[in-house]
């Protein structure tokens, strides 16, 4: 049976890794931002995921979860913020956006 870990894992291990890499080779200008929007976006995401599951404007087929969870918002939802704080600047640089001086 797939499970929303396994779907997430599937994309965002590798995607993360990926990104870093890219980052990482532009330099700090580039990684230091980026890590910092990561944390910012995962902040954000331990204070309304919650609230958006919890509300029912977003629902999980409860024998597909891990049982981990932040209140009531699955574990696995984190996985989609890190691959968007990661990959979405490792995309800029990548489709030739402002480089990091």
């Amino acid at each position: 049976m797939t499970t929303y870990l396994l779907l997430a894992a599937g994309v965002a291990v590798p995607v993360s890794i990926a990104a870093l890499v890219v980052l990482a080779r532009a330099g700090r200008r580039a990684l230091v931002p980026a890590l910092i929007g990561l944390v910012v976006l995962v902040a954000l995401t331990a204070v309304f995921d919650p609230v958006i599951v919890g509300t029912g404007i977003v629902a999980y087929d409860e024998t597909r979860i891990l049982g981990v969870r932040w209140g009531v918002a699955p574990i696995e939802d984190f996985s989609y913020c890190v691959v968007a704080a990661l990959a979405l600047p490792a995309l800029w640089l990548l489709l030739g956006g402002r480089r990091a001086r």
